[in-house]
């Protein structure tokens, strides 16, 4: 095992595993009875991009673009060569997903929140915690939807098998399928767990700053509902940064202190979720997993280990 430890994290790709470093990434899939492989930098960030709170939006902005690159990499491995996936259509990939995201989990909750009986202008703690549990629904529903699909199925098992090498290098143990196997596919500082912390801290910053916004700007209440309403929509959009960053740091933080009995309770949600996001892997997609992370290790410290 190398001496000096470094932070890891990743992500599932198709048919295989994203390992990224302080520094460097490593995109590692199987093809038949090949592992296939791709290497890259992560671009070095300015001192004002590591700043707590900012570096939280930054971040997830940074794995969200790798994310995307490292599963359209991943997803032209297993197309003939005339099938290649091209930029337009990663850009498009990209672009939709961030809109399908903000329409399905923030502005359509908004609306039903609304077409219910529910309105943010006269409740807003009321309305807030409404729209919060509507959105956390969704987000449930889709991701339930989402495991029924076989694709989907294999990949959780990548993710699986990608938190279970990590705990094993965290551990100080070989990297070697057996030991890999021991591990739980349940990690505190998973992208789920993430998630599931930026649905709850959403609920409490619409809660708190929608009120004080119509505080300091009266003059939206006396605009037509429609217009005033898709101005709050936009709001809560631009309020997005902000709780990336909150999120991040208390997801730093609950991983920290993961052993603490508070902690735990904070935990759990984000680890009950990843009952759903990670299934059990078999041997060969420890394997990538495994091939990945030792990839990232040798390159970030700079070793020439025969893999």
């Amino acid at each position: 095992m190398e001496s000096k430890k470094i932070n890891v994290g990743g992500q599932a790709v198709i048919e295989g595993v994203l390992i990224r470093g302080p520094s460097k990434y490593v995109i590692a899939v199987r093809k038949k009875a090949k592992i296939m492989s791709k290497k890259g930098k992560i671009r070095k960030k300015s001192a004002i991009y590591k700043l707590p709170f900012i570096r939280g939006f930054v971040n997830l902005a940074e794995m969200m673009v790798l994310g995307t690159k490292a599963l359209m990499w991943s997803a032209d491995q297993q197309l003939e060569k005339d099938e290649k996936i091209g930029k337009k259509e990663m850009a498009f990939s990209f672009i939709f997903a961030i809109l399908f995201g903000a329409g399905i989990f923030i502005a359509l909750p908004y609306i039903v929140t609304n077409l219910i009986g529910f309105y943010e202008e006269t409740k807003p703690l009321l309305f807030n915690l409404i729209d919060g549990v509507i959105r956390i629904s969704f987000f449930l529903l889709y991701i339930v939807a989402i495991s029924l699909m076989k694709d989907v199925k294999i990949m959780f098992q990548y993710h699986g098998a990608e938190h279970k090498a990590i705990h094993c290098y965290e551990k100080g143990k070989k990297l070697s399928v057996a030991n890999v196997k021991k591990f739980t596919t349940l990690h505190p500082r998973c992208g789920t767990a993430f998630i599931i912390i930026v649905l709850v801290v959403a609920i409490l910053i619409f809660s708190v700053l929608t009120p004080v916004i119509l505080m300091i700007f009266p003059k939206l209440l006396s605009i037509h509902a429609f217009p005033r309403r898709l101005i709050l929509i936009l709001i809560r959009f631009s309020l997005f940064p902000l709780i990336a960053g909150i999120s991040y740091e208390f997801l730093k933080f609950s991983a920290k202190y993961e052993s603490k009995p508070i902690m735990k309770i904070f935990i759990w949600p984000g680890l009950l979720m990843q009952k759903i996001t990670t299934q059990e892997p078999n041997n060969r997609q420890i394997e990538v997993a495994i091939y990945s992370l030792k990839k990232l290790l040798a390159i970030e410290n700079k070793t020439h280990e025969n893999l």
